[in-house]
């Protein structure tokens, strides 16, 4: 296996991790920008304000995008045993 390809293979594994965290990462800031605007116009500090609801969109996130999430890491590890199938001619 040459340095091209695993280099290649380490891109596409970096690109796969930042599409599955993406979305929960944005929905995270969103809400936790929309709560802190909330928190600064109310003067109410309370840790468990903003936990709770972030941990409540990130579940229901999980659940509608829990499919496609994985289907991208099961195509991943195809994409890898493929890789690996094709290798065994170097052993």
């Amino acid at each position: 296996m040459t340095q091209g390809q695993v280099l290649t293979i380490m891109k596409e594994a970096l690109l796969v991790a930042l599409k599955l965290a993406l979305p929960m990462l944005l929905v995270s800031i969103v809400i936790g920008l929309v709560i802190a605007i909330f928190q600064a116009a109310t003067q109410i500090h309370e840790q468990t304000l903003t936990f709770v609801p972030k941990a409540i969109a990130i579940a229901l996130l999980l659940l509608f995008l829990g499919t496609w999430m994985s289907t991208v890491l099961i195509e991943f590890m195809q994409y890898l045993f493929d890789i690996m199938r094709n290798l065994e001619g170097y052993m």
